[in-house]
């Protein structure tokens, strides 16, 4: 079995040597997603509300492209730059999974890319 690179153009371009998803069977394993506009690929918002809906918005656009949505997320990991941003985070987090729960890991991190409040991976099975 080999793997496929994912790339949609309704998502922010790699910033580095890395793709945006790699599929691989069933499984898509998504890149983290930071609050970049894939148009303008500037940051979105300089609240923890505003870059979580954008990160979010970002990765839903990935497993898109990769066949699979936010319904089938299985494990997300998510990045904070303030631990104190959390609760927050989660309200929206859990407005766009609705009733999926997939497993996840939360941390507190010193500093993300382009110095943001959030970045969310995740690894999802396709529909």
């Amino acid at each position: 079995m080999s793997h496929k690179v994912i790339h949609t153009e309704q998502a922010p371009k790699a910033i580095g040597p890395y793709s945006q998803a790699i599929g691989f069977g069933d499984l898509v394993f998504c890149s983290g997603q930071i609050p970049l506009d894939p148009q303008t690929m500037q940051i979105v918002g300089g609240d923890i509300q505003s870059q979580t809906t954008q990160v979010l918005n970002n990765l839903k656009a990935v497993l898109n492209a990769a066949g699979a949505d936010l319904s089938t997320v299985l494990k997300t990991t998510v990045f904070l730059k303030n631990f104190n941003d959390f609760q927050t985070m989660n309200g929206i987090y859990e407005n766009f999974f609705g009733d999926n729960k997939p497993a996840r890991s939360t941390v507190e991190v010193a500093r993300l890319p382009r110095d943001v409040l959030v970045e969310i991976e995740c690894i999802a099975s396709r529909k």
